[in-house]
């Protein structure tokens, strides 16, 4: 992981940096998951990854929260917990995140007045506590494409409601490359085109194009995928 001592400070300028602000993610367990109709599931955890992932690079502070974990949301998406380097999550009995003071001191402790946000559902995960981190002078950043609802009517009215409450609208892919910024930053370029790669569709496959047909690279070296035991011949 890059060291954040050794990496280059970036200007600030309302934009967010590697410096300014901390990731909250919110309630990624699989029954919250199990209700999203308003876009692709499977988009929504690779988001998260990317988010996830981009928030390792770059060593900004992370708080992850749960909701009612063994009483009706289950665990956080192992994959996520994974990328995200296996923290414990904040647990919640409450629907507003900012109603838990663990939650509201693990954000405090940061230092950080910008948050970028994700979470499930958009109306009540994400709105709720973005509404009140604003009214308590923070500025947040929602991650829209790692968000989701019940509805895309109940999501689109959620995001109208936090941006006029002064959120801005981000994706997870935006976050990562606003906190790269230049290409010239070594340090974390290749970690960031790995993550483009594996998650970032059309735009990872362009990458990969243009090292290989136009730059003449060699194709990028992947483990060889091994069968879990029982699968497979």
């Amino acid at each position: 992981m890059p060291s954040a001592s050794n990496r280059p400070k970036l200007t600030e300028k309302g934009l967010l940096t590697p410096d300014n602000c901390v990731v909250a993610m919110i309630d990624l367990q699989p029954q919250m998951l199990f209700g999203v109709a308003s876009h692709d599931r499977q988009t929504i955890i690779n988001c998260n990854l990317v988010l996830a992932k981009a928030a390792r690079i770059f060593n900004v502070p992370i708080v992850l929260s749960t909701v009612e974990t063994k009483g009706f949301s289950g665990n956080t998406w192992p994959q996520l917990l994974a990328a995200l380097g296996n923290p414990a999550p904040i647990e919640r009995t409450s629907m507003n995140s900012w109603d838990d003071a663990n939650f509201v001191s693990a954000i405090q402790k940061t230092g950080k007045k910008k948050i970028v946000l994700s979470g499930l559902w958009t109306e009540t995960c994400v709105a709720l506590p973005t509404v009140q981190a604003i009214h308590d002078g923070y500025e947040v950043y929602v991650v829209e494409d790692c968000c989701g609802d019940v509805s895309l009517l109940a999501h689109d009215n959620s995001m109208k409601r936090v941006i006029q409450a002064g959120a801005k609208p981000v994706t997870a892919m935006s976050v990562m490359l606003e906190w790269q910024r230049d290409w010239a930053h070594k340090d974390t370029y290749n970690a960031v085109m790995d993550v483009a790669k594996n998650h970032c569709g059309v735009y990872g496959v362009g990458v990969e194009y243009a090292y290989t047909m136009v730059h003449k690279a060699a194709a990028s070296a992947y483990p060889e995928y091994k069968v879990p035991a029982g699968g497979g011949h």
